[in-house]
């Protein structure tokens, strides 16, 4: 009986620290709001859905991700929570005739650039040139994956998003995930 009651105690706790070390606000964000590269995004998190570019400089597959939990936050009530993270994965692509149809696009293994957007309801790091509009804001280049390309969201991210500014700035159209 002790043993067992030990035992129980030693799992609780274990269970407890684990729920701790997750109670941070996001493991890709430091104390002074530097965004960090999520590297395990396509094996830890979920695909959202999609977007395709046929032509220009962001021409290709535009996949997005986030985590499990901010899906089912999200399908709950309409926002992502405070610390979820969305990945965006620029690929290159490839048009070509198959047995499904002529002209079809394919994503290749060529990468063009990650967005990675953190969301931030209490305006924490407002002395940041990456932070505003509850969000942090960030753009990685393949050259160097350590480094936030982006040193100002007003100019360099959020241009593209003032379409979706009424939806919190996300374009939620192509996550058919977030309301099944």
């Amino acid at each position: 009986m002790k043993k067992a009651l030990l035992v129980g105690l030693l799992a609780a706790g274990t269970a407890f620290t684990a729920l701790a070390a997750n109670d941070a606000f996001s493991p890709y964000v430091d104390d002074k709001g530097d965004i960090s590269f999520p590297k395990d995004f396509r094996t830890n998190m979920v695909h959202l859905g999609s977007w395709f570019v046929p032509e220009g400089g962001a021409s290709g597959f535009h996949g997005v991700y986030t985590e499990k939990e901010a899906v089912e936050a999200f399908r709950k009530n309409g926002k992502f929570p405070d610390g979820a993270t969305l990945v965006k994965e620029l690929r290159a692509h490839n048009t070509g005739n198959y047995t499904t149809g002529s002209g079809v696009s394919h994503e290749t293994g060529d990468l063009k650039q990650w967005f990675v957007m953190v969301k931030d309801g209490k305006g924490r790091f407002s002395d940041n040139g990456s932070w505003g509009d509850g969000w942090g804001w960030a753009l990685f280049k393949t050259d160097d994956m350590n480094k936030n390309a982006s040193a100002d969201y007003k100019t360099d991210c959020l241009g593209c998003h003032v379409p979706a500014k009424a939806n919190d700035w996300i374009y939620t159209e192509a996550y058919p995930i977030l309301s099944e």
